[in-house]
């Protein structure tokens, strides 16, 4: 599973990206929930503490050390151009919320993208006891504390009266314009919930799951995820079709329901 390799991948850039999560992992769960928690709020609303700093920082300075050559993209730092085609894009702790208010559903996204495409990504949820990764042509795994790791495999729910669904939110939809669709898909599937941010996508992967769709989400939010779903033999786009993690929206399904749920969502 290690050691093969694919053009623009090293044969250990697998084994690297799960040394980071250990790292992000030492760094942000002792801060979990803490009440001498620093936090504040940034200029698009959104919350940051001590502990994404903190994570992303040594996050970046392990990067710079192992992979000089490379870029980097962290949701905290902004963007270094490296020397490379290869970039990595990190997301110290999706799940910012959770984690200042004692929810367990957050973790770090560790990405590596080569020439634009996400090709290895690893979700990190310690408070869980959990972690998720996936590498091009070697299949998405999961790993439960010092367990061995499973192979994920979506479901095979080809039918939207069938489908589990999760949205995100009312107001993203809403905001994005899709609020209509939201309402009638959510009439229509079997079960819907807004689970949010990484949990949603790895239990697509996991096949407890259907369909996965969110707005005004960037790429720190994406990258991790996309290989471990199309690892498990799901589908990801926007949701016009193209595949991206860039559009700041993303529709992640088990495949068979994919251009179903886009139509309803587009109109």
């Amino acid at each position: 599973m290690l050691n093969e390799t694919s053009v623009g991948v090293r044969a250990d850039d697998l084994v690297f990206a799960l040394e980071l999560a250990a790292l992000a992992d030492a760094e942000s769960l002792p801060r979990y929930a803490a009440a001498n928690l620093k936090h504040g709020v940034k200029a698009d609303g959104s919350v940051v503490t001590e502990a994404d700093t903190a994570t992303e920082r040594v996050l970046r300075a392990a990067i710079e050390h192992g992979r000089p050559e490379d870029g980097f993209f962290g949701e905290e730092t902004g963007e270094h151009a490296g020397r490379s085609t290869r970039r990595w894009i990190i997301d110290p702790i999706d799940g910012t919320a959770n984690f200042l208010r004692g929810v367990p559903n957050w973790g770090t996204l560790i990405a590596l993208e080569i020439d634009g495409v996400p090709v290895l990504g690893v979700v990190s949820a310690p408070a869980l006891g959990l972690r998720w990764w996936a590498q091009t042509g070697h299949g998405a795994w999961r790993q439960q504390g010092t367990r061995e790791p499973t192979r994920l495999r979506v479901s095979a729910v080809d039918r939207v009266d069938q489908a589990s669904l999760s949205f995100q939110s009312v107001e993203s939809w809403s905001d994005a314009g899709h609020l209509d669709a939201l309402l009638e898909l959510c009439a229509d599937v079997w079960r819907d919930r807004a689970y949010g941010d990484l949990w949603a996508y790895m239990l697509l992967a996991e096949g407890a799951l259907d369909a996965v769709c969110e707005f005004n989400v960037f790429a720190y939010d994406l990258a991790a995820v996309i290989p471990i779903v199309r690892e498990a033999g799901g589908t990801c786009t926007d949701v016009n079709g193209r595949s991206s993690h860039t559009s700041g929206n993303l529709l992640a399904t088990n495949g068979p329901l994919h251009e179903q749920i886009r139509a309803r969502i587009t109109g």
